[in-house]
């Protein structure tokens, strides 16, 4: 089974400003056909504006992955961390038994993109951690870098799940295979660009949702970045 869930789908919210792009059912945006997928739980799709700031806020027991796009953020957390994020930087936080954390845009005129990805854990009441991890252009440029993973021969971050998250910036004109374990399930999600799949056209912010198909072959229209979740 291969779903198409079309950008315009989405929830969406709009602070002045944040302006959020919600894939999943979210604070005020209620969708119950759209709570989840295996464990993939929330991507909200993020723009900060120059100076904007989501101040000190609680989570628990999840995982909270911050995948950068463009901009700066700065990152402060109750567990000691503060950190600048930019561009190829991704950060892994297990919220577990309860964190703090707040995120700034950094550059007082320039907004930050970013996609704020909660996984569900493989169980509640974890230790509250924190990793993040920078990949280059060269890493992701038409391959599959993987990026997030439970797998500890894996060069990635870790993360407390049965789940591996993905990420490919493919050039215009670029094919990229994807072979899919059909005993899983596979969630592909455009950041940006536009990238022909089965005689498709996906653009950012477009999502498939696959079970029980094999093979995929993604071509960009033009530069695209694409992230691929593996899970169970």
């Amino acid at each position: 089974m291969v779903e198409l869930r079309s950008s315009s789908e989405r929830g969406y919210t709009e602070k002045g400003w944040l302006k959020s792009y919600h894939s999943f059912s979210f604070a005020d945006y209620v969708a119950p056909e759209h709570i989840n997928f295996s464990a993939l739980r929330v991507i909200n799709d993020d723009v900060i504006d120059g100076g904007g700031a989501f101040d000190m806020h609680p989570h628990s027991d999840m995982e909270i992955i911050t995948y950068m796009v463009s901009g700066s953020l700065r990152h402060l957390d109750d567990m000691c961390n503060g950190n600048l994020l930019k561009a190829g930087d991704v950060q892994r936080m297990t919220a577990g038994t309860g964190l703090m954390h707040s995120e700034v845009n950094a550059d007082p005129n320039e907004p930050v993109h970013m996609l704020q990805i909660w996984i569900m854990p493989e169980r509640n009441g974890l230790v509250p951690s924190y990793e993040e991890k920078h990949f280059t252009d060269e890493q992701k440029q038409n391959r599959w870098a993987s990026i997030i993973s439970n797998n500890p021969n894996d060069a990635a971050i870790k993360i407390n799940q049965d789940m591996r998250m993905l990420a490919s910036d493919l050039s215009t004109g670029q094919s990229l295979a994807c072979d899919l374990d059909i005993s899983r399930s596979h969630y592909f999600y455009i950041v940006r660009g536009i990238v022909k799949v089965d005689g498709k056209l996906l653009k950012s912010g477009d999502a498939l949702l696959i079970n029980e198909e094999q093979t995929l072959y993604f071509t960009a229209e033009e530069n695209a970045e694409i992230l691929w979740f593996d899970l169970p």
